[in-house]
């Protein structure tokens, strides 16, 4: 499988500046979903290369922070047009290591659009100043941490890594970047860019391993002062705890999402149906934001369900590698039998009306139940496969309530053609992005993304991440009276 690539695939940690194997010698296995067969043996980092990785990055930070934003930028700037350059490597990349149709990678240009925004966006990072106190000039700055370590997931981590890197390194931050042991691969080719591109050794550190060990390692390193991380709620609860016992490292995280559309009466049901079912059906339904819960008032329930049925039952199952393909596997046997366990719970709890499991390989087929009961686990827990749950409601209110009857808050959407309608709902929805007459993936670049209650904390954004990477300072200056 390595052999379809142009060149060898790069599976070694990147380290102050070079590519070395891991210090316990330890591999790990990246199987391509769909054949299961293994692409690359990586090396696996262990807590002896996390050590080394924050120790590179605290020794370049002080010259990297002092560099300025003009010299930070021109760094950026290469590394965004290596990316774009690269686009036909890392999207076959990506797809051996996710099983995502490669017909849909759009994540190099979007990671070219990050570098490229903050090769100038650190000129941002502005503070404030005031003469209110008498005989002070008093300022704030904003300041980078130092090191900061980058957590990021399987399901999209090109676009994950460059929406942490990118704004981390404008800030003046150095970085330890650890990927998903499921899908490694773009972030160390990317490392070959960040070589190329000539960046000083230690600002960027990138290194592959388990959350047991090496993210652990990261989370309570007493040198990393800040950590970002998007990935699984629970696995964000052991980081927080982590960062409060060891030095109460500056978290914020993005994490799941149980995500309502609410689609009234009088909503364009065409445009419901083809938005919502490509939500929950994106990348096999491994996506954060994706609306699993989908409520329709009674009056059009029936009409809304058909047209979803048959949209959502068009698609092409077979290898991501063909472009004609368009649903792909789930990305491992792990992911693949959780999502058959609450296939299960569906059946007990609610009416199976279409897919279910495919029975070749990771394939689970777009999967509709109807009727399931508020309570059941498949209403209340992230599935994180192309499973959607479709309930009625009657009034505008029942309709809120039961979409906001949940410890996620990432993501919601509303379809109605009332301005006031949409109006209330968007400011009743306990979602951190609320999407009228749109759903996820939708998003707008300059808007803040970001979950409330278990969905996470802070935000990110071109406009918002780079504050996530500062801290402020104050200065005060005493002047001399006349």
């Amino acid at each position: 499988m390595a052999s379809t690539m142009n060149e060898p695939i790069e599976t070694r940690l990147f380290i102050n500046g070079e590519f070395r194997e891991s210090s316990s010698s330890k591999t790990f296995e990246v199987v391509y979903p769909y054949t299961k067969e293994v692409v690359a043996q990586v090396q696996e980092a262990d807590i002896q290369d996390v050590e080394d990785a924050v120790s590179a990055a605290s020794v370049a930070f002080p010259a990297w922070r002092d560099m300025g934003t003009e010299k930070r930028g021109a760094y950026l700037s290469k590394l965004s047009q290596l990316i774009l350059e690269s686009n036909n490597e890392l999207a076959k990349l990506e797809t051996l290591s996710t099983g995502r149709p490669i017909s849909q990678f759009f994540d190099a240009r979007f990671a070219a659009q990050f570098f490229g925004y903050f090769a100038g966006g650190g000129w941002s990072a502005q503070g404030t100043a005031s003469l209110n106190t008498p005989d002070h000039l008093n300022l704030t700055v904003k300041q980078p941490y130092g090191v900061v370590a980058l957590i990021i997931p399987w399901n999209f981590p090109l676009v994950m890594f460059a929406s942490k890197m990118a704004s981390a390194l404008a800030a003046g931050n150095t970085v330890v970047l650890k990927s998903s042991e499921k899908a490694p691969l773009t972030s160390l080719y990317v490392a070959k860019l960040i070589e190329k591109a000539g960046f000083p050794r230690g600002v960027i550190n990138i290194i592959s391993g388990f959350g047991n060990p090496t993210g652990a390692a990261l989370a309570s390193h007493m040198t990393v002062r800040c950590i970002s991380f998007t990935g699984s709620t629970a696995t964000g609860q052991k980081i927080q705890a982590a960062a409060a016992k060891s030095n109460m490292k500056h978290v914020h995280m993005e994490l799941g999402g149980k995500s309502p559309a609410i689609i009234f009466e009088d909503a364009d049901l065409e445009t419901a149906v083809a938005q919502t079912q490509f939500s929950i059906q994106f990348n096999s339904g491994q996506v954060c934001s994706a609306n699993s819960r989908i409520y329709v008032h009674e009056s059009v329930a029936e009409q809304f369900t058909k047209l979803f049925r048959e949209k959502f039952a068009a698609v092409q199952m077979g290898d991501p590698l063909d472009l004609a393909t368009t649903h792909g596997p789930q990305i491992d046997l792990l992911q693949y039998n959780r999502i058959k366990e609450y296939l299960d719970i569906g059946e007990k709890d609610g009416t199976l009306s279409l897919g279910g499991d495919a029975n070749d390989g990771f394939f689970v087929r777009p999967t509709i139940f109807e009727g399931v009961a508020e309570d059941s686990r498949l209403m209340r827990e992230e599935i994180f496969g192309p499973v959607v749950a479709i309930n009625t409601f009657s009034t505008e209110t029942e309709a809120i309530e039961k979409a906001n009857n949940s410890e996620f808050g990432l993501y919601a959407a509303v379809f109605t053609k009332d301005i006031d309608r949409a109006v209330r709902l968007a400011k009743a929805l306990d979602a951190g992005t609320v999407g009228v007459n749109c759903t996820s993936p939708t998003s707008a670049l300059d808007t803040a993304f970001g979950g409330l209650k278990m969905s996470g904390n802070g935000r990110e954004g071109l406009l918002y991440s780079l504050d996530s990477f500062l801290e402020t300072k104050s200065i005060l200056i005493k002047t001399a009276s006349l």
